[in-house]
């Protein structure tokens, strides 16, 4: 479950960041909005997978509701998945 996790965590990371550096540029400084469609969707699936996840997760590895709240709150913010990993699940 955990590597589910972790890999889930990774791929919703980095849809994040296409969409913030990538796409969102692309949409509104050079008209393309369809790169930020497909990238959003496969992103707000990811981000409710990583949800899912994260309390399936939460019993397995014991983490009290503050650690959960940090761990659900990573996913909002860039690079926050990568970190959560680093200091949550390895």
């Amino acid at each position: 479950m955990i590597t589910s996790f972790r890999i889930i965590s990774y791929l919703e990371g980095i849809s994040y960041l296409l969409i913030l550096f990538v796409t969102m540029p692309l949409k509104y400084m050079f008209d393309s909005p369809e790169p930020n469609k497909v990238i959003g969707m496969a992103h707000g699936f990811l981000f409710l997978i990583y949800i899912v996840f994260a309390f399936l997760v939460k019993p397995e590895k014991k983490w009290n509701t503050k650690t959960l709240a940090i761990v659900l709150l990573c996913s909002i913010i860039p690079f926050g998945t990568f970190w959560m990993d680093k200091k949550y699940l390895k």
